[in-house]
Parts: C-alpha cells; sequence; structure tokens
C-alpha cells in the first residue's frame, strides 16, 4: 500500500494554521473564562456550564445551544433585531412564557421568613451551610423549571457577594436551554442612610443621592444625568442590568404616599429629569459602547408608571383595594403622558427612548374613550394598544407592576392581588386579557404555567400562527434587551472590581454634592443662618408611636435622637439643657397620614374612609366630596367612598410637639428646624415658632449641617406646592397640578412651587426663569 505523505503532512500542518489564523485570546479566572476578539466582542463564559467556543472567520462565538454550529443569535456581529428574532423563533412557547415573567423580590441571601423567604437544600441560609452567593433552592427552580430570566435584586450582602451570586446565576443558565442569560434588575437603591458620616475619603456599599425629589428640587437635569451615570456604573458592578425606575408620574395629589417618588407636581420638570435620569442610566461611551449608545455599562431604564398614578381619588394609593381608582375631576389626563411622551420617549442620547416601561396598578376611571373599560391601566387595550403602542410608536417592553394577576384577599393588605377590574377572572384568564392588551410581560410572577394556559386560550380564539406571533413579537423586545446591554456575550463580573468600583469615594463625593444641591432653606428670619460653628445646640430627641409603614408592616415604638449626635457635635457643642443653648435644632419629618383607610372603622361598621391629612393635628373633613367619583370592589357593598366629616391624626403629631415645646423652651433663643418632606405639608402649625427652617427630600444629616453652617449655600428649589390648610386641599383636583393655594410665612414669602431663599433672599435665576410660570387656578 502506498502511504500519502503529502496528505497526512497536510492534516496535522492544517490545525496549525488554523490556529494561527485566530484572532482570539482568553484567560481564566476561577471557574469563568474571558476570550478576547481581535477588534472584536470580549466574551465570557463559565468552564461550568458546558458551553464551547466556535470559531469561525478566526472571531471566537459562544456555541449557547451546544448544537457545534454558528446560530445567527450567537453571532455578535449581526444587528440586535436579526439576532432577537433567530432565537425567539428557535424558543418553545414554554421558554417564551418564562421570558415574560419577572421574578418576585429575590434578597441575596435569601430570606429566613416572610414573603421573601427561601431556602438552600431544604434549610434556612444560616443553618444550611451555604455561601451567601449560592443560589436558592427557589431561584434553580424558577430559572430551570418556569424559564425565568429576568430577576428582581432587593438586598444583597455586599457589592462582592452581588458579583459573585451574578456569576452563579448567569453559569447556571448559561447551562441549560439555549443559554439565555439572566437580565438582573432592581428599584432604586441608591438613596440615603441619614445617620451616615460623609468625608472626603468616604466609600460606602453604594454611592447615597437624594431621592427624587431632591433630584427634582435641584431644577438642574445635568444632576439628575449625573447621577444615572453613576448609578448605572454600580448597577452593572453589582450584575444588574435593568433599573425599576425612574419614576415619573405627577404628584397632582398631595396626599399620595409614592409622591417622595417623583420628580415633583410640574410635567416639564418630570420631563426634563426623566429624559436625564434615562440618558444616564442607558448611554454606554467608549470601549463600552457596543452600537447606539447601548454597551456593557448601560442598565435598561423601566420607566413607571403609566399613564400616570399621581391622580388617586383622596390621595390612595393603588397598592391596595381601598386607592385602585386614578380620577380626573380636572378633565387633565393628558398632562400626565407628558413626562412621557416628552421626555422618557425623546431621549438626548442616542438610545433614543426609555427601554421598558410600567402600567400603575390604578383604574384611570372613564378614560377609555374607545372601549369603556374601567379595568386596571395593566389590563386596557386602549390605555396600552391604542395610546402607548400606536398613538405614541412605544414599542419597548410593557411589563406589568407586581402582583396584578393574583387574586384579591383583602381590601387592606399590601401583599394581595392587585387584579383591578378583573377580580372575578380567572388567574389564566387575567394573563390573556394582559397579553392581548398589548403587555409582554407579567412583574412578580414565578409560575408559567398560567402564562401558557393564556397561550392556549389565543390558540382557541385566534388559531396557533396567531398566537405563535404574539408571543415572538414580546420575546423579541424582552431579548433586545439583553443582546443591547452585552450579556450574551460577557455577563460575568471580577468580583474584586465590583467592590472596589460601587460606592468609591468619587462616587460617594458625587452623590453628597447632589444632596447639598437639594436642601431648600425655606425661611431664615433676621438671617439667623448661617449659623456660627462651636457654639451650644439643643437638639430634642424624637418619639416615634408604634404603627405601621408602607408594606403594612407593624413598626415598633421609639425615642432617639432624630441624627447622628456624634456628627452634630463636629459643628456644635451639644447640651441637653435648653437653657445653655445659643439655638436649637429641630428634626422633623413631614406628618404622616395612614393612607385613606382604617380597618378598624370598616370593622364596626364603617365603610373604612378616613381622610389623608397633611397637618399633624387632628383634622377633620368637613368639605370633602360628599359622594366619591368613583368607587366599588368585591369585597364592598357600597360604592360611594366618601369620607366627608370623619377625622384622622398623624402618626407623628408629636413632631409638631418638638417644635412647639422646644420654642417654649428656648424663651425666645433661635429655634432652627429642619424637615424631611415626603409629601406638601402644612406649615402653619409650627412656622411661627421657627426663625430659620430648611426641608430635604433624602439626604444625611451632616448635609443639613453643612447648609445651616454655611459650609455650602442653599440654591435647591421647592418642587412642590406647599398648601395653605386643608381645606385647600380637599378643593384641589387630584389631576391637576399648580392647583392649590399656597402657604405664605411670616416673611411674606409664599411656599410655592419653585420657590427657594439662598443668603441674599429668594432665588431668581435661569431656573425660576424656565419652570416658574403663571399658572390659571380652577
Amino acid at each position: 500500500m502506498r502511504t500519502n505523505y503529502k496528505f497526512l503532512l497536510l492534516t496535522v500542518l492544517l490545525p496549525v494554521a488554523a490556529s494561527a489564523q485566530n484572532k482570539w485570546t482568553e484567560t481564566k479566572k476561577g471557574d469563568v473564562v474571558f476570550v478576547n476578539n481581535k477588534n472584536g466582542r470580549e466574551l465570557g463564559y463559565s468552564a461550568t456550564s458546558g458551553v464551547k467556543i466556535l470559531t469561525v472567520d478566526g472571531l471566537a462565538f459562544k456555541d449557547l445551544n451546544k448544537n457545534g454550529k454558528l446560530d445567527k443569535y450567537e453571532d455578535w456581529r449581526l444587528p440586535v433585531d436579526e439576532r432577537a428574532k433567530d432565537l425567539a423563533a428557535k424558543m418553545s412557547v414554554e421558554q417564551i412564557a418564562g421570558l415574560m415573567l419577572y421574578s418576585r423580590h429575590q434578597p441575596i441571601p435569601a430570606a429566613p421568613a416572610g414573603p421573601f423567604a427561601g431556602t438552600y437544600n431544604g434549610k434556612v441560609f444560616a443553618e444550611s451551610g451555604a455561601k451567601a452567593s449560592d443560589l436558592s433552592d427557589q431561584q434553580k427552580q424558577f430559572l430551570k423549571d418556569d424559564n425565568v430570566r429576568h430577576v428582581l435584586i432587593t438586598s444583597v450582602q455586599s457589592p462582592e457577594i452581588a458579583a459573585q451570586w451574578n456569576n452563579n446565576a448567569q453559569a447556571f443558565v448559561e447551562g441549560i436551554g439555549l443559554g439565555i442569560p439572566a437580565n438582573n434588575s432592581s428599584d432604586p437603591r441608591n438613596g440615603t442612610v441619614a445617620t451616615a458620616e460623609y468625608n472626603a475619603g468616604s466609600g460606602g456599599t453604594i454611592s447615597m443621592w437624594p431621592g427624587s425629589l431632591g433630584l427634582a428640587a435641584t431644577f438642574d437635569p445635568a444632576v439628575t444625568q449625573n447621577f444615572g451615570h453613576i448609578a448605572g456604573q454600580e448597577y452593572r458592578a453589582l450584575g444588574i442590568a435593568t433599573a425599576l425606575s425612574p419614576q415619573v408620574d405627577i404628584a397632582t395629589d398631595p396626599r399620595w404616599a409614592r409622591v417622595s417618588g417623583t420628580f415633583g407636581e410640574d410635567p416639564q420638570l418630570a420631563a426634563d429629569m426623566a429624559r436625564a435620569y434615562i440618558d444616564g442610566f442607558q448611554t454606554s461611551t467608549g470601549s463600552s459602547e457596543l452600537k447606539g449608545g447601548w454597551g456593557y455599562a448601560s442598565v435598561n431604564a423601566m420607566v413607571k408608571h403609566w399613564p400616570g398614578g399621581g391622580a388617586g381619588e383622596g390621595g390612595r394609593d393603588a397598592h391596595y383595594g381601598f386607592g385602585k381608582y386614578a380620577v380626573y375631576p380636572g378633565n387633565n389626563f393628558a398632562q400626565h403622558l407628558i413626562p412621557f411622551t416628552q421626555g422618557a420617549f425623546k431621549l438626548n442620547g442616542k438610545t433614543g427612548m426609555a427601554a421598558a416601561v410600567m402600567p400603575y396598578y390604578t383604574i384611570s376611571y372613564n378614560q377609555d374613550t374607545k372601549n369603556h373599560e374601567n379595568v386596571a391601566n395593566n389590563y386596557n387595550k386602549y390605555i396600552i394598544t391604542d395610546l402607548l403602542r400606536n398613538k405614541y410608536h412605544y414599542d419597548g417592553v410593557v411589563c406589568t407592576d407586581w402582583l396584578v394577576t393574583g387574586d384579591e384577599t383583602a381590601i387592606d393588605n399590601f401583599l394581595s392581588g392587585k387584579s383591578w377590574g378583573m377580580e372575578k377572572a380567572s388567574v389564566a384568564e387575567r394573563h390573556y386579557k394582559i397579553l392581548m392588551a398589548g403587555v409582554d410581560q407579567f412583574g412578580g410572577n414565578n409560575e408559567v404555567a398560567p402564562v401558557v394556559a393564556a397561550y392556549q386560550m389565543g390558540v382557541k380564539d385566534h388559531g396557533e400562527a396567531f398566537m405563535r406571533a404574539r408571543f415572538e413579537q414580546s420575546a423579541v423586545r424582552l431579548l433586545r434587551n439583553i443582546f443591547r446591554t452585552g450579556l450574551f456575550e460577557n455577563p460575568y463580573l471580577d468580583p474584586e472590581a465590583s467592590q472596589k468600583l460601587v460606592g468609591n469615594p468619587n462616587f460617594m463625593s458625587a452623590g453628597y454634592q447632589a444632596q447639598l444641591k437639594s436642601i431648600v432653606m425655606l425661611k431664615n428670619k433676621n438671617g439667623i443662618l448661617p449659623l456660627q460653628q462651636g457654639k451650644t445646640v439643643y437638639v430634642p430627641k424624637k418619639y416615634t408611636p408604634a404603627g405601621r409603614n408602607f408594606l403594612g408592616m407593624n413598626t415598633p415604638e421609639k425615642l432617639e435622637y432624630p441624627v447622628n449626635m456624634d456628627i452634630v457635635k463636629k459643628y456644635f457643642k451639644v447640651t441637653d439643657n435648653p437653657d445653655e443653648a445659643d439655638y436649637a435644632l429641630v428634626f422633623i419629618s413631614s406628618p404622616a397620614g395612614n393612607g385613606g383607610y382604617n380597618s378598624e372603622d370598616a370593622k364596626n361598621g364603617g365603610t373604612g374612609y378616613v381622610p389623608i391629612s397633611l397637618q399633624y393635628g387632628k383634622y377633620t373633613a368637613e368639605t370633602a366630596r360628599a359622594t366619591s367619583i368613583a368607587g366599588g370592589d368585591p369585597l364592598e357593598s357600597f360604592t360611594n367612598r366618601s369620607y366627608k366629616g370623619k377625622s384622622t391624626i398623624a402618626t407623628n403629631t408629636t413632631d409638631l410637639t418638638m417644635v412647639t415645646d422646644t420654642y417654649a423652651k428656648m424663651k425666645g433663643k433661635p429655634v432652627i428646624v429642619s424637615v424631611n418632606i415626603n409629601n406638601p405639608m402644612v406649615f402653619g402649625e409650627f412656622e411661627h415658632d421657627a426663625d430659620a427652617i430648611i426641608a430635604d427630600f433624602g439626604v444625611q444629616g451632616q448635609a443639613s449641617l453643612d447648609i445651616l453652617t454655611g459650609k455650602t449655600e442653599p440654591s435647591a428649589l421647592l418642587p412642590l406646592q406647599m398648601p395653605a390648610d386643608m381645606k385647600t386641599v380637599e378643593a384641589q383636583f387630584e389631576d391637576v397640578p399648580h392647583d392649590m393655594k399656597c402657604y405664605t410665612d411670616s416673611e411674606g414669602h409664599l411656599y410655592d412651587f419653585g420657590y427657594g431663599l439662598n443668603w441674599k433672599g429668594v432665588i431668581k435665576d435661569n431656573r425660576t426663569a424656565k419652570y416658574v410660570k403663571p399658572v390659571a387656578k380652577p
């Protein structure tokens, strides 16, 4: 037999030649392998997932479905929509249904009990021997069996643990099915710890910024965009690629429990802040950019809550059955859309518009002019398809708020289902109704079964081809957000780098500077501010009675200093004897209401409906509506939700006593009040007892002290009107901004939208010229 030495030589040399033509190299860190494509995408995959690298044209690609060939969705050279459509076509109905799910809240590690509990090999975390970064039993189950790929992260033990958990989760899903990465998300997580100390070298678990109202109070969208830019980097370092924010509802009813999460009541200011926030979060630049402003530094923004949730009747909130209706007595529905249509959907940056939208729980009462349905926005085809999709040309992801398909079990329970207007339908029927309304995703649902059941309902009504196309339409939208952020190529993190980046000193400094810019000086009688450091101050303790928070959880009573006294001592001498003090510093919070419902009243034969008060003292609603605009619930036998003639008192009424008692004890010496504002409030109860008043919307106490002592000049403006009294609150329309008679203080200053003082007096600048305009009163 003749040997073909030439052929043998070629077979030996070909692999060498092919290898020499490769344009990629790889390195390994732990179980994660990083691949560097020359002039191409960086890849990351887990050595434990079974994924292999395919070499095509000398470049590396991940074989995510392990079929040994390069599919379009695995080819990072192709446009995002082409990849998304290819993958959607390959997915089973069950896989698409899982993609449509958004998990319930996931603390890392899982809680031992309560609504967010989890186990590790059947045991609670503390008894399991598991690492904090391990996946819980429940997480493995919904990722594998229910095909969930969107996970809502809540608390994390540390940035490093968050990054390790992300890597574990990504390795787990990479090894199953089509290798679709997890798109982890978060509610806002950059709030302040009031007692935390700041210094030039300080780092933290994450940078701390003023709340949304505080960002609005700067009246400077550049501050908000910088927040989004920094917070977005921190999110990605934690493994988070979607932000369930910003909340851009205009706060047209001052009593609403979620006012503090908004950018205030002005539609144009809210639109400008929404645009800046989303541009900051979504935009990647430089080496981080992949295409069109999207890339490895991008965080998908889920803007909420379409079409605006700030008009709940009586100020009640739709997390509860007693607050399910939004009403429009001022016929002002259209203005609530402005922060979306002129802000979130018209970005300055290259990403163009917010990646996702979340409708609110509310029934936008009598606003469906086509089908005349009074069902929650998530279910309403006119609200979602006719308005959002068709009129405003929004083709991003629409995701329901959490628990909207669940059964209502109690009218005043936060964790009850919120299927407003669809309470009598089955769970599967609710999913079907939402799909047909034009929604893509179900918040707070880990189970795939009802989505598959909804699909079968659609097949019966419209045929298999129609429903398959409907599912793939949503799948493409959902996948687009995963592709654009680079997760298909490299979802893995370096935990050590995450630990160093999140809350680094530069980020902490930027957040602190924003806090300083967010504090409003409302009163400065006789120029008492700035205070002289080194003087002696008296700070009264704050009493907080036992109560229930917004989640319905019981809170204990407390008696404690409302500010970190160790920090106060760096500015002043401190005394417990008012007679020894040069000044008194009183730290209070705006009046806290009861949500507008009293279960004891209902148990005793009443309707349960009571007023929400913006004052500390007892309030009786003598001028409220005798008949509510909207009403009705399967758990109620009546439709009139009026609270006329009923009374309420703030749960923190003792905050008022802190001011009045201190005023008496100081015997004419200066009393300075620092108030944390969550809602507009009636200042007339105590303003005359204060020589100076500053207001914040969520800052470190140290920032307030820097303003009070003149380290920084106040520059912020009120993003909300402060009412003269509760009578004007009852007279205003839930859906109309700027429609209250405002409070006038002892110095003749009107606490209106856009008002604020600096050392020279009332601020008049380019911000007030742009945003503060005369508005006709109703």
